[in-house]
């Protein structure tokens, strides 16, 4: 049997390893990803602040591959062709090299089963004026985007030690963002490295974010119990913003992007624009743009994609208002409707809808936050897709027999504040579950017991080492597969 991965990052990277582990040598695992390293994205942060260099947070995948008995080709996946053609009689992929003398040259590859964890396409062009490349914005989504960021925070810093003052303006480039917390991340890390360098009293830093209120995250908020009493994220976040001096402007969609300025509007109507010297917006998150094609060549894309780019699922689209939601609408196994042997994983999937309530301006401009699905729910879905592909191969199961769905899965996140040995610090959190379920819990729609918040030092200790063990996991060193996902 032949098993095809789209794309290697952390659910792709996660599902290729641990199929080879478990079907051996008989059956042939490939991976097709258009970039040869492979990226521990949660640790960019720490890379554009100029606390890590690139080399800290990515390796080589073609050793790690064939060392893993995997086949590795750096493409880029251009189409699905589930049903085959008439010339190919099985079904198959069509990609395009992107490296070497094979650059640009485009070819296809049969398979068995297809999973698509191609991850997001940073949809920089939503908001005039947004990125790197032809914006006025940085970015920490890839390792390249980090290092730029970090050499225009040196010469920011530098500018501030001669007595200018800056204003530093972090947080979402779009009303749909998602992905608010690796924002959060840079954000509490320019503060800190700001105070370590003295210079502090010389920044002025703004959040703007398109979330209802802070700590919302994309997840609705969150409940917590502390001190005997329950409290809110919002009440977490807002504490942790005034301590740090740092302020805020929510609700907003950033319209477009000057050298100097951020313009934005609100859902309460505010229509207005802040000054800017250094810039961190995450962009908003699309489909790569993958195509799907029928046997006699019609294009099938609107059948396999939701209208964003992501891959329909097991889940339910049907529209329905935010009071009708229900966690049974997520998916569980990954598997596409239409074709049994197709899954989508990570950000690659279409959520059914979003987590955080949708909200609108008058002119119908959408303000509210897309479901994060990045790090431990994408690692988790992998391992599941990829213990009933292996079923499927090994046992003749014609279904799936493993599920993750994000309504019924946990999920602990680390978000550093300062990468200082003795005077940094994180918020850890954890959430039970992901997608609320008001039925199981009434009130507030999560486990009080599973759900926590803490801030401090340890939370830095415990993200750094989380870095080193999942940098070994990856590389698949020796016991690899006993660490979690």
């Amino acid at each position: 049997m032949k098993i095809i991965v789209l794309g290697a990052g952390v659910s792709g990277h996660t599902a290729a390893t641990l199929l080879k582990r478990y079907l051996g040598k008989k059956h042939e695992v490939t991976v097709i990803s258009p970039n040869s390293q492979w990226n521990w994205i949660p640790s960019n942060i720490w890379v554009g602040v100029g606390a890590m260099k690139s080399q800290d947070v990515t390796f080589p995948l073609k050793p790690v591959y064939e060392k893993l008995k995997i086949n590795f080709i750096q493409a880029k996946a251009l189409s699905i062709h589930p049903e085959g053609n008439s010339v190919e009689g099985k079904s198959f992929v069509t990609y395009e090299h992107t490296a070497g003398e094979r650059t640009g040259k485009k070819e296809n590859l049969t398979y068995d089963f297809c999973i698509n964890a191609t991850g997001p396409k940073l949809n920089f062009g939503a908001t005039p004026g947004l990125g790197p490349e032809e914006g006025f914005t940085h970015s920490v989504c890839t390792y390249g985007h980090a290092e730029a960021a970090a050499r225009s925070f040196k010469d920011a810093i530098l500018r501030m030690k001669a007595g200018e003052e800056l204003n530093f303006v972090i947080g979402t480039g779009h009303g749909t963002c998602t992905c608010q917390g690796a924002a959060f991340e840079y954000l509490f890390n320019i503060d800190y490295e700001l105070r370590k360098e003295g210079v502090r009293d010389k920044a002025k830093l703004l959040w703007i974010s398109n979330e209802y209120e802070l700590g919302d995250f994309g997840m609705g908020g969150m409940h917590l119990e502390r001190g005997g009493y329950i409290t809110s994220s919002k009440i977490f976040a807002e504490s942790l913003f005034t301590e740090r001096e740092v302020q805020w402007k929510t609700k907003a969609h950033v319209t477009k992007v000057e050298k100097d300025k951020i313009h934005f509007v609100t859902l309460d109507g505010e229509k207005s624009f802040v000054k800017t010297d250094f810039t961190m917006l995450i962009p908003p998150f699309a489909g790569v743009g993958l195509k799907a094609f029928s046997k006699s060549e019609e294009d099938i894309t609107e059948k396999m994609f939701a209208p964003n780019g992501m891959m329909k699922v097991d889940a339910n689209y049907v529209s329905k208002s935010f009071e009708e939601w229900n966690p049974n609408d997520w998916p569980k196994s990954y598997q596409n409707p239409l074709y049994p042997n197709v899954f989508a994983i990570g950000i690659a999937f279409a959520p059914p809808h979003p987590i955080s309530k949708v909200m609108k301006t008058k002119d119908g401009i959408q303000i509210s936050p897309t479901p994060p699905r990045t790090g431990m729910p994408s690692a988790t879905m992998g391992k599941a897709v990829a213990k009933s592909i292996a079923d499927m191969i090994r046992s003749g199961k014609k279904n799936p027999t493993h599920t993750a769905s994000m309504a019924e899965m946990g999920a602990a996140c680390v978000a550093s504040a300062g990468k200082g040995l003795f005077d940094g610090g994180a918020a850890s959190m954890t959430v039970y579950p992901i997608v609320p379920d008001y039925q199981k819990y009434p009130k507030i729609g999560r486990s009080l017991r599973y759900t926590t918040g803490e801030i401090g030092l340890a939370g830095h200790w415990i993200k750094t080492l989380l870095h080193y063990m999942f940098l070994y996991k990856a590389k698949g060193n020796f016991g690899w597969w006993i660490i979690p996902e």
